[in-house]
Parts: structure tokens; C-alpha cells; sequence
């Protein structure tokens, strides 16, 4: 695309809104970086970026005038299509893209793109990781904290690149295609901005949109919407399923603690689930899906089941934290739905200290108490949703709970009541917004005060 004389407006300040402003500036576009926080500060944009001293900054209210003069709206993954703003740029013949949409146009070499509720993060890391053992240049971007616009620049024909790529980033794509795509899983999430379940499937399900008769998708055969989907698609695509419950007579499944791979050649063992650091049947899913993507880009079996049986979980899900005086600590931060909070219980082998509540995204916290099944021996809740959560807990016939105003109260409780051979389990089932500005900032807090507490047991 010929950028020079095109009159690009990025929204959003955040780390996706500077990394495109940055990409616009070196394609030559004639860039505006946006916010709607007018007392944010130009000059401490500009020192704490590098690229941006020449760029016009707008914070506030944008005017008509300027408005009239933009070609594309360049959208963070943060900000809505329906906010005012975006409606009335669209309405005046504004193109709209989302950060990763600007990336894919100027980017190189192959893509895998990775989405689905649950288990992106994992299985985006695991999958890089894998292709770093087979290809010499490698770069794994997205949803999993580094801008693609950040890593477009330095990509050749020769890269390799996995990117995790979140609802909120499809639902401003255009021309984005992957050569694989893969959908994880589909459970209700964030419908305080989708809606409903059903838009919430279809933008999920357009990450396979363009994709060419030969290029893959790879679907998790046991979720019914995407045993559905890939019925759509299989007539052009090649679909590749992975299931946890069932053997497949292609594609990859889970048999008695052990994962295998069906096709051509046969059936061959990829690996026992003992020899694997990741906890949890929700991970055993991860660890097939993200086989299935780097055979279909071409990493030899070999490869891929020596890089399984290193790779160890990625920060702030199901992560062993400690075990101070007999209890075992396990941050679970990254579990910010109730289906991501339930593999969170699954996985534990020990009668468990359950942190939960956080930002209400309008989920429904039913089936996640259902899991509780003996295992929760309290619940202990914080934030917008605690009296939600407590409400459904009772109605489910669960009132072993309390409450707390803190992330740091909740833990003090915990160290105080949980006994040995017992764990306590940071799954919150909610998003982190309405005390940490991100799942990180709260997993962080959580680890530094079992580790605090644990250096006074020494």
C-alpha cells in the first residue's frame, strides 16, 4: 500500500497505539496520535517513546475539522467500534483498522495466528517456542504484550511469526489472513462488548475469514460451535482438530494420559502428559493445538516433542508460586472468565483456598461454582463482583465464602486458615480493572506477598 499523503489517525496511547504511530511515521503517513484523556502530556509521550518528536498529538475533543480530513483510523485493541468517536469517523468515510489489521499490511514472511477464550497465552508461547527450534527467525507478537506494529519493521520474507490475537483485535480486521489459524475454544466472555454469545462466536470465528483453499485452521474438535464451523470451512481449508476426549481418526487427541497424532503416517505418540510442566486437561489442549499449528508450518515431530517436555508455564496461569508451612500457592491471575477459572480448579490435587471476584464483565458465575465439587474448602471474594458471586454461591448451596476488601487482605486471610496439605489459588474468573489496571499488576501483587510470607518462614 502507497502510504505517503494518506492521513492516518491513531487511537489510543497505550503500548499498540505508539507502536503503530511509530510504523505510520516510517511508512511515510501523515500520522495523528490520539487520545480522548486531555490531561495527558505531549512532551511525556514524546521522551518516553522514540520516533514521535515531529508527530501531532491531539488529546480530548477532536473536531470536525481534523475529522474531515482523516483517510484511516488506526483503533488500540481497547477502544470500542461504538464509542461516538468511531461512529462518526466512520460516518464521514473513515476507514477503520484495528492495530493489528496496519501491521498485517506491513508485515513479511509466514503467520500463524492463535485466538479462542481460554489458553491463548499458553498456547501462542508454546507454539513460539517450538518454531524458535526449527526456524532462525521467529517472532511472537499480539495479545500476548508485544505489538505486532512493533515487530512488522524487522520481518523478511524468511520470519516466522505467531501472534495471539484477542476478540478485540479481530473485530477491526480487513485483509488479515493467516497461513494458520487456530481457534482455541469459545465460551461467553467480554459481552459487555460483544453483546451477545452470537456475535461474540462470529468475530472469533473471522480469524479463518480469509484464508486461501490449503491454508489451515485448527479447531478443538470437543467445543460444538467449532466442530460446526469447521463443517463451513473443511470444503477449502485444511482443517485439523484436536480433541481431549475422544480418538480421532485424523488430527490429534488425548488417550490415557498420553497425546497422540492420527494421519497419514498412522497413529504416533507425541508425548506422555507426565513428561509435560503443564498442569490441567485445559493445558493438555493447549499443548495439541499448538503442535498442530508448527506441524502445519512445518516443524518436524522430533522438534516438537523435545521443546514439550522443557517448555514450562507462562507467568500468571496455574503458576506454583510457593509452599510455605505445608500449603502450596498458585497464581491463576490470567484466569479472568469463569471457564479459565474453572480448568484453575480442575487442576488442583488439594483441598483449596479459592481467591475469585474482580471487574464485572457480565458473566455468569454458575458452572464455575459447580465446579467447586469438593475441592474449594473456601471462597474467599474481593471486588465489583463479590456480592454477585456470593448471591450464586448461595443460591448453588455454597456458603463456605467471606469476604475481603483487598487483594492483600484476601491473602493474609488465607496464610492465616489454610493448613498443611492444602493450596490456595488466586482465579479470580473476572478482569482485574476495577482495582489493577491489567491481570499482571494483580498476579504480582499476589506473588510478592506469598514470597513475603514465605521469607518468614525461613
Amino acid at each position: 500500500m502507497e502510504w505517503k499523503g494518506k492521513k492516518v489517525l491513531v487511537v489510543g496511547t497505550g503500548v499498540s497505539g505508539i507502536a503503530a504511530a511509530q510504523l505510520l511515521i516510517q511508512t511515510g503517513a501523515d500520522t495523528i496520535l490520539y487520545d480522548s484523556n486531555e490531561k495527558l502530556c505531549a512532551e511525556d509521550i514524546r521522551a518516553k517513546s522514540d520516533g514521535l518528536q515531529s508527530i501531532q498529538m491531539i488529546f480530548g475533543e477532536l473536531s470536525e475539522d481534523i475529522i474531515n480530513t482523516i483517510d484511516i483510523a488506526v483503533l488500540s485493541p481497547g477502544v470500542s467500534t461504538e464509542i461516538p468517536l468511531v461512529v462518526q469517523l466512520a460516518q464521514h468515510g473513515v476507514t477503520i483498522w484495528g492495530e493489528v489489521e496496519l501491521a498485517y499490511r506491513c508485515a513479511k514472511g509466514r503467520l500463524a495466528a492463535i485466538t479462542g477464550t481460554n489458553g491463548k497465552t499458553t498456547t501462542t508461547a508454546l507454539t513460539g517456542e517450538i518454531l524458535k527450534s526449527h526456524f532462525e527467525d521467529v517472532k511472537v507478537v499480539g495479545n500476548i504484550g508485544i505489538p505486532y506494529t512493533s515487530m512488522a519493521p524487522a520481518m523478511t520474507d524468511q520470519t516466522v511469526t505467531v501472534a495471539e490475537i484477542s476478540s478485540f483485535q479481530l473485530e477491526t480486521t480487513d485483509t488479515f489472513c493467516p497461513d494458520v489459524s487456530a481457534i482455541l475454544n469459545i465460551t461467553p466472555d467480554h459481552l459487555n462488548r460483544h453483546h451477545t454469545i452470537e456475535c461474540y462466536t462470529a468475530v472469533k470465528e473471522s480469524i479463518a475469514k480469509n484464508q486461501k483453499p490449503g491454508q489451515t485452521c485448527v479447531l478443538n474438535y470437543e467445543d460444538p460451535l467449532l466442530r460446526a464451523f469447521g463443517k463451513t470451512i473443511d470444503n477449502y481449508l485444511n482443517v485439523i482438530y484436536f480433541s481431549s476426549k475422544r480418538e480421532l481418526e485424523r488430527g490429534l487427541y488425548l488417550r490415557d494420559k498420553s497425546i497422540y497424532l492420527a494421519g497419514a503416517d498412522g497413529i504416533q505418540k507425541i508425548a506422555d502428559t507426565y513428561e509435560l510442566n503443564l498442569l490441567g486437561t485445559h493445558n493438555y489442549e493447549n499443548v495439541m493445538a499448538a503442535a498442530a499449528v508448527t506441524l502445519a508450518l512445518g516443524v518436524p515431530l522430533e522438534k516438537i516433542r523435545k521443546v514439550l517436555k522443557t517448555f514450562q508455564a507462562v507467568a500468571h496461569r496455574i503458576e506454583y508460586v510457593d509452599e510455605i508451612a505445608g500449603v502450596r500457592y498458585y497464581n491463576d491471575s490470567k484466569a479472568t472468565n469463569p471457564d479459565a477459572a474453572i480448568q484453575g480448579i480442575r487442576a488442583m490435587e488439594r483441598p483449596t483456598y479459592l481467591i475469585g471476584g474482580g471487574y464485572d464483565k457480565q458473566s455468569d458465575y454458575g458452572d464455575w461454582i459447580d465446579a467447586f465439587d469438593g475441592k474449594v474448602e473456601k471462597l474467599v471474594l474481593l471486588g465489583d463482583t463479590k456480592e454477585k458471586i456470593a448471591k450464586e454461591a448461595r443460591e448453588k448451596g455454597f456458603t463456605n465464602y467471606v469476604m475481603c476488601e483487598s487483594l492483600r487482605e484476601a491473602v493474609a486471610y488465607c496464610y492465616d486458615h489454610a493448613r498443611p496439605g492444602e493450596a490456595v489459588l488466586l482465579s479470580p474468573a473476572c478482569a482485574s480493572w476495577d482495582m489493577f489496571p491489567n491481570y499482571e499488576k494483580r498476579g504480582d501483587l499476589f506473588k510478592e506477598m506469598v514470597r513475603s510470607y514465605g521469607q518468614r518462614e525461613v
